[in-house]
């Protein structure tokens, strides 16, 4: 098969989607080439995460109260790192804490050890990044959040940089770390001492690192392909470091939810199907068994063993004391013999992960704030972490303080119309690019209709917050399309300038709407106090919202 057949080609088009001249080097169309300054691509994604970190640290110790179930994380995560496992807290000890009392757990001795092992029923990474903020800034609002929004804050720069590598666009990369920075969800789930701000930075981790492994791999192979093309099945492509670090990047967002295996199964595949299509781009004879000889191998290590090594390194504080619930430490090691400690222990650990699951898939504990997978893209209901009414504090009689767990309207029901086109792109084009954002996405939405259907199980919108950073892609990728290509096509060089100009007007129309309706929300994000009626104004579907 030539080159210039290659049903892959649709990947060499320019930023916004279009087509280039099929006259391109091999080099060319299988690497497109990275425009702009090396160093701009670092200063502006950089600047605007000092914009998005600026919003999340900013008075991130208030409100000074225990934030909906930040009473469970934050103190399973001063448990965790001072005794390596959870304990059994004093019950109604919030408001202890707030005072400064750290003391609040119970003497544990080996009596009274079952009692004293807290049953939790998530993976403890998460809980280990909470703790580390604790164990540097204290038991307090600020120090069980501060990690939440350096993970936060962080992921705005992993976003603006795989958004800058798949559309070959400063600006573009840029465009997408703004949004994520006025998120509202984001924004309140980077300021929250939950888990599932880390479960978001990790798997986007992952996503970035693959991008990268693609570009890495593809520029390996077309340098082999441009010195010695005699190889009907390709070279081996040598060592992958991008692809192992998405590997443990995916073990981590499994080791704070269980909801990361979906992401884990999906990326791997991705990348499997990136390899075969690599080999045929440049015109292999037999790309299908070079990807599955020189590729495979190493995709079952990066995505099998070394995920399985670095998830159980997790539950390190588990397995080295004898606290943890289910532990069985008096039987493990009453033989005395090493081997059958280790069996013994992975026993009790199986044993454990399975009453977690079965915990899992019986929750079905009615809440006041749940909601369906199918209401999240339109934000319909959004969870109140905190509300507080205050009188005559704010120069009218009736006050609030609130902190809505809410997307930014503008970006959410952008994202929908973003979505939608581009499913019908990647149908026309099967753009790469498409294809994995929208693969991402529905990792992160569709097997909740699994457990609303099958399971019922409660759940809420926050659940969604690993969608957003693909929600962003979607509208980045479509911006691309929109402003369309800086190159002009053949016989049409009048085209681009009207184009470009029109495109350019509308994305940042579009973004200065979204920082317009951040700013808008943001008083009910953060907690601000407010007139009892600014804050029901700001309710977009009153009694959903409230």
């Amino acid at each position: 098969m030539a080159v210039t057949d290659s049903p892959y080609q649709a990947y060499e088009t320019s930023e916004a989607g279009e087509s280039l001249p099929p006259t391109r080097s091999v080099r060319d169309r299988v690497i497109p080439p990275m425009r702009g300054s090396v160093m701009w691509g670092w200063i502006g994604p950089l600047l605007v995460t000092l914009f998005g970190g600026v919003l999340r640290f900013m008075n991130l110790g208030h409100p000074k109260a225990v934030v909906f179930d930040e009473t469970y994380y934050m103190k399973d995560s001063f448990s965790l790192i001072t005794w390596g496992v959870e304990r059994v807290t004093i019950k109604d000890a919030d408001k202890a804490i707030l005072a400064g009392n750290s003391n609040i757990w119970q003497s544990c001795t080996q009596e009274t050890l079952d009692k004293c092992a807290s049953y939790v029923v998530h993976p403890p990474l998460g809980k280990w990044m909470i703790g580390l903020g604790e164990w540097v800034f204290g038991l307090n609002p600020f120090g069980w959040r501060v990690s939440a929004a350096v993970i936060g804050t962080l992921s705005i720069l992993v976003l603006a940089r795989v958004a800058r590598r798949m559309t070959r666009s400063t600006l573009l990369g840029c465009f997408a770390g703004l949004l994520l920075a006025l998120d509202g969800l984001h924004f309140v789930l980077s300021r929250t001492a939950l888990l599932d701000i880390f479960l978001m930075f990790w798997v986007l981790a992952a996503f970035a690192c693959l991008v990268v492994d693609r570009d890495q791999a593809r520029e390996r192979l077309v340098t082999w392909y441009e010195n010695s093309p005699v190889s009907p099945q390709g070279p081996w492509l040598g060592a992958r470091p991008w692809r192992l670090a998405a590997g443990v990047c995916l073990a981590f967002a499994m080791s704070v939810k269980w909801s990361g295996l979906f992401f884990a199964v999906a990326f791997a595949i991705m990348s499997l199907l990136w390899d075969f299509g690599a080999r045929r781009a440049v015109g292999l004879r037999h790309p299908y068994a070079g990807a599955f000889n020189k590729d495979l191998p190493q995709g079952i290590l990066a995505f099998g063993i070394v995920p399985f090594v670095a998830y159980m390194a997790t539950w390190i504080g588990w397995f080295a004391t004898d606290k943890g619930y289910g532990r069985n430490w008096e039987q493990a090691t009453s033989a005395g013999n090493p081997l059958f400690f280790v069996f013994d222990s992975m026993r009790s650990w199986i044993q454990y992960q399975w009453q977690v699951f079965t915990f899992h898939s019986g929750l079905e504990t009615s809440h006041p704030y749940m909601s369906e997978p199918w209401q999240w893209p339109l934000l319909l209901r959004p969870v109140a972490f905190y509300y507080e009414g205050k009188q005559n504090a704010c120069g009218v009689k009736d006050c609030s303080e609130a902190v809505l767990g809410v997307g930014t309207p503008v970006i959410w029901f952008g994202a929908v119309a973003a979505l939608v086109a581009l499913i019908a792109y990647y149908v026309s084009s099967r753009d790469w690019r498409a294809g994995a954002v929208l693969l991402a996405y529905a990792m992160g939405w569709l097997p909740w209709f699994y457990f609303a259907f099958a399971d019922n199980r409660t759940m809420f919108l926050f659940y969604a917050i690993p969608m957003v950073p693909f929600m962003v892609l979607a509208i980045t990728l479509c911006a691309g399309l929109l402003i369309g290509p800086a190159t002009p096509p053949p016989m049409k060089p009048w085209a681009v300038p009207a184009r470009r100009t029109f495109g350019a007007a509308v994305v940042g129309a579009f973004a200065l709407l979204a920082l317009i309706n951040f700013w808008w929300l943001h008083p009910i994000l953060s907690a601000e106090l407010i007139p009892y009626v600014e804050w029901k104004a700001r309710m977009l579907f009153e009694k959903r919202w409230i």
